[in-house]
């Protein structure tokens, strides 16, 4: 399918409103691009070898290079294509209502992308991976860790891929769950176990609903903005199509490039931390010393730490009594993170496993003296004890409020410990989601612009689909919860065009519905193959 490509009986000749899309990036552009591209590469390796060599890592083999190194690229390619898939939504309303230039507006979403990751909590981040089976992230650096990882991110780099060549606005953030799933549950079958057994359901059913709901949220607040508006603002040049490529009024003007503005950066915030927390994974897999641990706790929160767990496990314990014969604490805290199904020494266990990482902790003073041998295993405690909290606390269980306080903070101090994000790997995720803007936008922005209502984008339709966007994406990041920028935009304008009673292309509506059907079951089938195939390699 040609990149522009629409039927003629839709096509509008310029002087009736219809922005002209064919110009090409001119060649300082494509330097600026290159420039941008060669920079965040250097930044990255530099501080990469920085922090390797700073943790006093011996560096006996480049396996591990060799591996990070193609992990990173394939991990950085998935926020590239995010950003030419997903952020086109963004810049469509205001190039079709003639707000911007497509190259200005296109420039500035990479822009404000590239803000939003850099500022982004880390907090998306982490519930995503918090979705994977959890033998997989104590393993992240054997054989199976990595294939888990490229299975994951190469499913959804060809779904992501598949869809925009058809000019389908489908969500990066489903793709990425479903192959998380798809890897959970392929795991779960190869080890002889329900492929149920091998997601945390709970926490997918969650996301589930932000990403089922988000849709839903956009179509509706969307349509009953644009009533309002049209209630309480009478202009009625805002309610009716450009006629021909001249801006709007310069208020209505400004509020589009205003939500264009904040729904770039909300998505940045929320999509570029899913890039990151796989990244994350990966280099505590392959750089443990450096990575496993945050080395830049201040030392005085070590003994508060120690004092903290030593603590809360005397009180654990005082509950609920180790038994005599009982496996061991990991083992036991390991099968109720991947069950959630909570027998009587799952306590006790926690009990005994928070007093280990204290005495690990006090034994060494700081992160920095852990030695290398022992990183992988304090990092992989402190991971369990912290998931194991988590689930506690979702399922009620009760104990005694000094005990419950205790807990909620022993799992901050966890947290703080294995939940960070270096400054450069944000900075990898943001050039590579702000530079995957600039490339291949035209198909996205042509389907949300021209293909979803029968008539061209007006003013008032596109500031109520982009404020509602901006809004929706913004309380999610709030939440710690990944939705798709995609539905929440596409459906707010289609949203607009129903209130408007401007018409709907069914056969577009049709389109995206399919795709947003089958995007969970053909990533989840696809990552599943590919983590069956990866791991045999």
């Amino acid at each position: 399918m040609a990149e522009n490509s629409i039927p003629a009986s839709s096509r509008v000749s310029p002087l009736s409103g219809r922005p002209n899309l064919n110009h090409g990036n001119g060649r300082l552009s494509r330097s600026v691009f290159l420039l941008l591209l060669v920079a965040g590469l250097l930044f990255a390796g530099i501080n990469l070898f920085s922090d390797v060599e700073d943790a006093g890592t011996p560096v006996t083999s480049y396996t591990p290079f060799l591996l990070l190194g193609l992990a990173l690229v394939i991990a950085l390619g998935f926020e590239f294509v995010n950003g030419f898939h997903d952020t086109a939504n963004a810049v469509a309303t205001v190039i079709y209502t003639h707000s911007l230039s497509p190259g200005t507006a296109v420039v500035w979403s990479g822009l404000c992308n590239f803000l939003g990751v850099l500022l982004s909590s880390g907090v998306v981040a982490f519930g995503i991976i918090s979705l994977l089976p959890v033998e997989l992230i104590l393993q992240a650096g054997s054989g199976n860790g990595f294939a888990m990882v490229y299975a994951l991110l190469c499913s959804a780099i060809i779904w992501n891929l598949g869809t925009w060549y058809l000019g389908l606005p489908s969500s990066s953030s489903h793709t990425l769950i479903g192959s998380i799933i798809g890897v959970g549950v392929a795991n779960a079958l190869l080890h002889g176990r329900s492929g149920t057994s091998g997601v945390d359901w709970d926490q997918a059913l969650k996301v589930g609903y932000a990403l089922l709901l988000s849709p839903a949220v956009g179509f509706v607040c969307a349509a009953l903005l644009l009533l309002v508006m049209k209630a309480l603002v009478r202009n009625r040049a805002l309610y009716q199509a450009p006629d021909r490529a001249e801006p709007p009024p310069a208020w209505i003007r400004g509020l589009l490039i205003l939500t264009c503005t904040g729904v770039s950066f909300a998505h940045g915030s929320n999509d570029g931390q899913k890039g990151m927390g796989l990244i994350m994974l990966i280099l505590v897999g392959t750089m443990p010393m450096a990575y496993a641990l945050n080395r830049s706790l201040p030392p005085e929160q070590i003994p508060r730490v120690v004092a903290l767990t030593q603590v809360t496990e005397r009180q654990l314990l005082a509950i609920h009594p180790a038994p005599s014969a009982m496996p061991a604490p990991r083992d036991v805290l390991t099968e109720y993170v991947r069950t959630t199904q909570n027998l009587p020494q799952v306590v006790p266990a926690l009990a005994l496993l928070l007093g280990d990482i204290g005495d690990q902790i006090r034994q060494y003073g700081s992160v920095e003296n852990i030695p290398a041998a022992a990183v992988t295993n304090t990092r992989n405690n402190m991971y369990l004890a912290s998931e194991t909290i988590k689930h506690l606390q979702s399922a009620k269980i009760a104990l005694p409020e000094e005990t419950a306080r205790n807990l909620t903070a022993v799992k901050r101090e966890l947290d703080s410990a294995t939940r960070f994000i270096p400054m450069w790997v944000k900075v990898a995720v943001a050039i590579a989601l702000g530079l995957g803007t600039m490339v291949g936008w035209r198909r996205i922005v042509i389907t949300v612009g021209e293909r979803i209502g029968k008539t061209h984008l007006t003013y008032a339709q596109g500031a109520s689909a982009e404020l509602v966007a901006m809004a929706t994406i913004g309380a999610a990041d709030a939440f710690g919860l990944p939705v798709s920028t995609t539905h929440v935009l596409s459906s707010g304008v289609a949203g607009t065009m129903a209130a408007n009673r401007s018409g709907l292309q069914l056969a577009t509506l049709r389109n995206l519905a399919l795709a947003w059907v089958l995007t969970l079951p053909i990533s989840v089938l696809l990552s599943g193959l590919l983590y069956a195939l990866f791991i045999h390699l």
